[in-house]
């Protein structure tokens, strides 16, 4: 029997003062769709009304974090602008709830994955992980934040180029770029979350929020644009042929020829 497509792919556990949530879709790679977006967003931003929670660790089933949004699950009459809405409250909420939050990369991120990852305050991947952002080559463009969470962090030079090329971008190129903190083999990747998860557990939850809210106010301040152009940007191009070209070679396995 097929998921129903309107339940929502993850799980989200209490263990002890850290709340641990995983998307449950691994025969997509963990692809997100409207109503996992939702969930997700809605369950991030009850935990900052959580006094209990004190850490929030998010990673993916299987052998991927996140590959982006899943396309053929946005159905049901969601338009681009509910869509757009909803990922931009999910990835708004990961970076602005008082709880830190840690990426647990345990395989690839591509799209709103990345997004999703890179608004996390901590970012731990396995050696076999991987960030993409593949918009251009079918006739999109970035978004989930991506447009300001990557030059953010690792600068101008390295969102260019993951962003125009469209192009695999390691692990350890990521670290070595300032994009995420470390990067771990698979034994050593949960060792590192945990300990980084308990010890935000037992700091004191005001001053932690406060020091997450004034590092953001620095790094984090083009952010609200950034995902105003997006949204205003990736409606326009899901309408246009060139995305209809893309998204047809892409299912058809040839290259596409744009406009």
């Amino acid at each position: 029997m097929a998921a129903d497509p309107a339940t929502p792919k993850f799980t989200a556990t209490r263990d002890g003062r850290v709340l641990r949530v995983t998307l449950t879709n691994p025969q997509r790679l963990n692809a997100i769709d409207y109503a996992t977006m939702a969930g997700l967003g809605d369950t991030v931003t009850a935990a900052a009304d959580d006094a209990d929670v004190r850490a929030i660790v998010i990673t993916g089933e299987g052998k991927a974090f996140c590959t982006g949004a899943d396309l053929s699950a946005m159905s049901g009459g969601i338009g681009p602008e509910e869509v757009m809405d909803c990922a931009s409250r999910l990835v708004t909420a990961i970076a602005e709830t008082p709880v830190p939050v840690i990426a647990r990369i345990n395989g690839p991120a591509a799209g709103v994955g990345v997004g999703i990852a890179l608004a996390a305050d901590l970012v731990y991947a396995a050696e076999s992980a991987y960030f993409l952002l593949s918009f251009t080559n079918i006739g999109l463009m970035p978004d989930g934040g991506t447009t300001a969470l990557i030059a953010a962090a690792a600068g101008r030079a390295v969102a260019n180029e993951m962003a125009l090329l469209g192009e695999r971008l390691p692990a350890t190129a990521a670290r070595d770029a300032g994009l995420i903190n470390a990067v771990l083999t698979e034994s050593e990747l949960d060792d590192r979350v945990d300990m980084a998860a308990e010890k935000l557990a037992r700091g004191p939850r005001r001053a932690i929020e406060l020091t997450k809210r004034a590092l953001n106010a620095t790094n984090l301040v083009a952010l609200a644009d950034a995902l105003a152009r997006e949204k205003a940007g990736q409606v326009e191009l899901l309408g246009s042929p060139d995305f209809f070209e893309g998204a047809a070679a892409m299912l058809q396995k040839r290259k596409a020829v744009f406009s």
